[in-house]
């Protein structure tokens, strides 16, 4: 038994905020953003129209539409966010709601950045197992809301959006190569603290306080130099491995689809595994960094653009907070 990527699909906000927009609230410059980051502009969700959740209906509808499935098939759904609609529940069962889905399980993970891969490791898993046959994979963040937009706040500002992707996983009994090979996930908790958003949270006897809002502790925090350092090493662990446990080379790879963090980090990861620019997918600079989202994202319009077709040997890779980071190998 093996798993396929059946569907892939991907929805973004309509609101697109450039460099230059940027510009105008902070003190940053379009130049700045692009030397340091690659991103020349992002989406951000509109309040009463875009949410996570239906934000994760719509690229879920796409897979589906794409994998030729009605959704009555689905018979589990992973939702991967950081960014919740609610507190709790989460924002699985509201898609579940709103796509009118029976009653299957379902459940989040807040693997952030690295959700999308653990995501998939996981439905594999299921479906090697028996379990499942049919399971819908969203990762889909409302971020905008979330970040500093003044000059405190800048070097996480210009990096973040918002958007969704989903894929359908399905079991394949037949006796071909096709489907996900390996997956490899890590995570190394001692770097906790370097990429968080501490508040609210339970550590204190109040959750928010007016304090707390003052002293803008319910924004994210980023040790950028460190969360640096350590993606372009583990990136390219996680890839490597997944290379060894398949027997292949770096030249066996069709497309590589790493995490959209930053543009200097997949160009790294590039030129140290000596790939051409046909062998590596970016969107960064149209998105920005979409956490959860930006695997599928990415997936879903290399898949469009004719970029992934069959037989097509795919290596997705993240690394994130927690530090989390991941790989996974699959034949289309």
């Amino acid at each position: 038994m093996k798993s396929i990527i059946k569907g892939v699909g991907h929805y973004v906000p309509e609101q697109v905020i450039t460099n230059a927009d940027l510009e105008k609230i902070m003190n940053t410059s379009n130049e700045w953003i692009i030397e340091r980051t690659g991103i020349r502009e992002r989406r951000y969700y509109k309040e009463g129209f875009d949410t996570t959740s239906n934000m994760g209906v719509k690229a879920a509808e796409m897979a589906l539409e794409r994998a030729k499935m009605h959704k009555s098939e689905i018979d589990l759904i992973i939702f991967a966010t950081l960014s919740p609609d609610y507190n709790f529940p989460g924002s699985g069962v509201l898609l579940q709601r709103q796509m009118g889905l029976d009653t299957i399980p379902a459940f989040d993970i807040r693997q952030q950045c690295s959700g999308f891969i653990y995501g998939l490791s996981m439905a594999d898993a299921f479906i090697k197992s028996g379990q499942y046959k049919n399971i819908l994979l969203v990762g889909s963040e409302v971020q905008s809301n979330i970040i500093d937009h003044s000059d405190k706040g800048r070097n996480i500002a210009v990096i973040f959006g918002d958007g969704a992707g989903a894929v359908v996983i399905s079991a394949n009994e037949k006796e071909n190569q096709k489907g996900i090979l390996s997956t490899h996930i890590h995570s190394q908790g001692e770097f906790a603290g370097e990429l968080i958003l501490e508040h609210p949270g339970s550590i204190r006897k109040e959750r928010i306080t007016k304090e707390m809002l003052e002293n803008e502790e319910h924004r994210a925090y980023m040790n950028g130099p460190a969360v640096f350092k350590h993606a372009v090493t583990r990136f390219m662990e996680a890839i490597n491995e997944g290379l060894k446990a398949n027997n292949l080379t770096s030249e066996d790879i069709d497309l590589l689809i790493p995490h959209q963090a930053n543009l200097r980090i997949s160009e790294y990861i590039q030129k140290k595994m000596n790939l051409s620019d046909n062998q590596v997918y970016n969107n960064i600079h149209k998105y920005g960094n979409t956490t959860s989202a930006s695997i599928p994202i990415a997936l879903s319009e290399a898949f469009a653009e004719g970029k992934i077709q069959e037989n097509t040997l795919l290596c997705m890779a993240a690394f994130g907070s927690g530090f989390t980071w991941g790989s996974a190998f699959v034949r289309f």
